[in-house]
């Protein structure tokens, strides 16, 4: 039987009013994924900065005498604020599918305040200005590879596996060299870290677009809520490892620790 032009006509109009759909859904869930990122790390920020210039800093790092004179050490606050950001991301990570909305929210605000407090020391390692200036070159090399993840048509599933091989990479040898305390390896680190974390956030983008276009998350269900806030997670840790190595590298020291 053939098919009339009026039929192909409607087929092809309902096609483009579907595909607008979901390119309108998917822009509307990148958005929200974007804004939960940004909401955390400004919570983030604001919560180290608050530590580094309040009389908490000395319950966190207080002074302590060594054999060159006085100088800050990290308290065993300081140590549980550095490992508890671990433990919410294995918790949101493993529980995302399982935990109500408002638990995974409220697990990502807590992750945020930790994160702040452990990274409440590179205001004592680095002067205000080298934080300041890292801060926007993270920004800016993060937003144009989380662009570039989200426009390429290049399929960066391979190379997400090589990243992750390079992250355990990464993180091995970080914990090797906390007992070497080598700065030629402390150097190359840094260097190879930065490539894996500019690479993670294209792939991580990517992979966001692709999850949200295969499953088509139905907007305000609780599934779409509980997705975008580990999906707004897993940018954060990318921008925030980036954002570290990065002053690790071209940060200036600061004389007042």
């Amino acid at each position: 039987m053939a098919i009339s032009p009026d039929f192909r006509t409607y087929q092809g109009a309902r096609t483009a009013d579907s595909a607008a759909v979901l390119d309108a859904g998917l822009r509307a869930y990148m958005l929200r994924v974007y804004n939960w990122m940004a909401s955390g790390l400004a919570l983030t920020g604001i919560v180290a900065y608050a530590i580094a210039n309040t009389p908490l800093l000395d319950a966190f790092y207080p002074w302590r005498e060594t054999a060159t004179g006085l100088h800050r050490a990290p308290s065993l606050l300081a140590w549980v604020a550095i490992i508890s950001p671990l433990a919410f991301v294995l918790v949101m990570q493993f529980g995302v599918n399982k935990l109500k909305t408002g638990t995974v929210q409220a697990l990502y605000w807590a992750f945020c305040v930790a994160m702040g407090a452990s990274l409440t020391s590179i205001f004592l390692q680095y002067t205000g200005v080298s934080i300041v200036r890292t801060f926007f070159i993270s920004a800016a090399t993060f937003g144009a590879m989380s662009i570039y993840g989200y426009t390429t048509k290049r399929d960066m599933t391979k190379m997400g596996s090589f990243l992750m091989m390079g992250l355990f990479g990464v993180i091995m040898a970080s914990v090797v060299n906390m007992f070497v305390h080598s700065s030629g390896l402390q150097f190359a680190i840094s260097i190879i870290g930065v490539l894996v974390f500019v690479g993670l956030t294209a792939y991580d983008t990517q992979r966001i677009k692709s999850d949200y276009l295969q499953y088509s998350y139905a907007e305000g269900s609780d599934i779409a809520a509980r997705r975008s806030v580990y999906d707004a997670l897993q940018l954060l840790l990318n921008f925030i490892n980036l954002f570290m190595l990065l002053l690790q590298l071209t940060g200036n020291r600061s004389s007042n620790n």
